[in-house]
């Protein structure tokens, strides 16, 4: 009994990578074996469901799940195609949005930061440009004024479609202090058409990032050829 009891002891006590593939067997036999294999049967039985989870997943997974356009091949074939090319284009367009660089007052600092190391809008492929022939988004960041109307619609219509607009900050939403000025135009809204509206005075770069998120949001869903196939 007394030899039996030492053995018992320095198998509890030895390592299990000694045994191999006989550990299983061994941790029976030692005082904490119960524990051991309530841990091992429940992360089993977690790897299992896991496993479960992502077969149906799998089973469910439709190539077009992230699209905007849900429809069957099978009902109809022409829709699904325009969907498809919708979808495509979309996935080009909000992967490249290249901004014009229209900073008016203090909210060009904020787009300036946005552009810098820390956020690095080139990962989104926003890209700012000097030039309205060459970009499809203008943030209007800053006080737009009477004087500065005629040039904002000039600009804007120098962009070649499909374009978009950002309004950043109060002034260019609604005037924001200078809502009451005679000098100031009381939201660039009365110009040219507005996508996204940024508040704030001035909002920060996180702020106007997620406004661009949000374009993004919106190109995506854009059914320029299914619309044009349903005419």
């Amino acid at each position: 009994m007394a030899v039996s009891s030492l053995l018992s002891k320095k198998m509890a006590l030895a390592p299990l990578s000694l045994f191999n593939n006989k550990a299983a067997s061994l941790m029976i036999t030692t005082p904490a074996s119960n524990t051991l294999k309530q841990i091992t049967r429940s992360q089993q039985s977690s790897s299992q469901k896991d496993l479960q989870v992502a077969e149906n997943l799998g089973k469910d997974v439709k190539p077009y799940q992230f699209s905007p356009f849900q429809m069957s091949f099978a009902s109809n074939k022409m829709d699904y195609t325009m969907a498809r090319l919708d979808d495509l284009m979309n996935f080009v367009r909000r992967g490249s949005i290249w901004p014009l660089t229209f900073g008016l007052a203090c909210c060009a600092v904020e787009m300036m930061h946005i552009a810098a190391s820390r956020y690095d809008m080139d990962r989104y492929g926003v890209v700012f440009r000097a030039s309205p022939r060459q970009a499809d988004c203008i943030i209007v960041a800053g006080t737009v004024t009477n004087k500065m109307a005629p040039a904002l619609r000039k600009v804007y219509d120098q962009m070649p479609a499909p374009k978009w607009v950002i309004s950043m900050g109060s002034c260019a939403n609604g005037g924001g202090y200078y809502h009451y000025s005679y000098a100031v135009v009381r939201g660039c809204d009365r110009i040219i058409p507005v996508d996204i509206y940024v508040p704030g005075c001035p909002p920060s770069a996180e702020a106007l990032m997620y406004g661009i998120l949000v374009l993004q949001k919106k190109i995506k869903r854009r059914p320029k050829m299914q619309a044009w196939y349903r005419k």
